[in-house]
């Protein structure tokens, strides 16, 4: 998606079996720094916390008019005046489609930024389905690879991702079946109405949205002052400012506008939206898109940031 702001050169057609291997070097350092994020995150967490039928126990809780009586743990309710039912967790499978945006604009770095925008949604997205691959989830990637329930399946998702060509503007979903979970990693800089165009019809097919937006840092504070020239990475579209700082305060408006719009029209589609930068720890947003995931929203802030 086309980025605002960024000082990059253009990439030409000519450039492109350059960039895929760029991508093949990037995933395998990206596949460790998901795997560390992952093992960090995941203590203490077990299964996807829902209530249901399964092994594992989750919590007691009051028993409620109408239960079954066979759900009632006596042992447990001997110990005070309550009676209380034993919950256990849901274990059934569930499938999970990830995707991140590959295309030239997640490319940028700036100096503000710790990494650019594709190595940091890589990460997030292989850390994501290696803490859900624990969990025993069924994860695929529209177009990259089919949904599979396997521990090892975030390794089996970067070997799909080096092999797989480059692409631009959001997947194509006719694979996805069902009540499936969606999530969309990327920096969406497209006109918000543009996105939910394509967003929309998803959520009417019963799929559960999950976006996060990766953003760099200098794409928020337009810190460009003097003459300054902007190129477009995807068209090569050519911007000179005479002086970057004078349409600064407008283009943070634009900037925060878009973002507040997406937002605001996904959370009415039920969707989650989670807004990241660069600067900030990898482990934020993941931390997030995993509460939304596992039906805990109050345990994931805006932002990202628990």
């Amino acid at each position: 998606m086309a980025s605002i702001g960024q000082i990059v050169e253009p990439t030409p057609s000519g450039e492109v079996l350059s960039r895929a291997q760029s991508r093949a070097r990037l995933i395998p350092d990206c596949m460790v720094e998901a795997k560390r994020i992952a093992n960090t995150v995941i203590s203490g967490w077990h299964g996807r916390r829902k209530r249901g039928i399964g092994e594992n126990f989750w919590q007691f809780r009051p028993y409620s008019d109408g239960e079954s009586l066979s759900r009632i743990d006596w042992r447990r309710s001997a110990r005070d005046d309550h009676t209380y039912v034993r919950d256990r967790e849901w274990e059934a499978a569930h499938t999970i489609w990830l995707w991140a945006d590959l295309s030239p604009s997640m490319m940028y770095k700036s100096k503000f930024g710790a990494v650019s925008k594709e190595s940091r949604a890589l990460v997030l997205m292989l850390a994501l389905a290696e803490i859900l691959a624990r969990s025993g989830e069924r994860i695929g990637c529209p177009g990259v690879m089919e949904p599979v329930s396997a521990r090892n399946a975030a390794e089996r998702l970067a070997t799909a991702l080096m092999h797989t060509p480059l692409s631009g503007g959001l997947p194509q979903t006719a694979m996805i079946r069902g009540a499936s979970d969606l999530v969309l990693i990327g920096d969406f800089l497209d006109p918000a109405d543009t996105i939910m165009a394509q967003l929309g019809p998803l959520a009417r097919r019963g799929m559960r949205g999950h976006v996060v937006e990766i953003a760099d840092p200098a794409e928020e504070s337009f810190p460009y002052a003097g003459r300054t020239e902007f190129t477009d990475p995807e068209t090569g579209e050519k911007l000179t400012a005479g002086r970057a700082e004078i349409v600064r305060d407008d283009y943070r408006r634009a900037y925060l506008a878009r973002r507040d719009s997406l937002g605001e029209n996904l959370r009415h589609l039920g969707w989650t939206f989670t807004p990241h930068r660069t600067d900030h720890l990898a482990s934020e947003a993941l931390v997030a898109v995993h509460m939304y995931l596992s039906g805990m929203p109050g345990r994931a802030t805006h932002g990202g940031q628990l």
